[in-house]
């Protein structure tokens, strides 16, 4: 699940990295997927929008709905 959690994170980074952001996978441990948003994101009023209503929701339907992203 690691191997397909990491393919989709760096499929996702081309988005934010076209608004000028970034993330960084910090660690994944088991079904909890812990991110810092860098650049642009990093200081964006909507960023908990972005991890939780963005990323955690694509991972969560397209892998494994007990899937939690945490922003570190």
């Amino acid at each position: 699940m690691e191997e397909k959690i990491r393919a989709r994170l760096e499929e996702l980074r081309a988005y934010l990295q076209a608004d000028g952001g970034d993330l960084e996978i910090i660690a994944i441990e088991g079904k909890t997927v812990k991110l810092s948003l860098r650049g642009a994101c990093g200081g964006c009023p909507h960023a908990t929008i972005t991890i939780k209503d963005g990323i955690e929701r694509i991972l969560k339907d397209e892998i494994d709905p007990e899937i939690v992203v945490e922003r570190v």
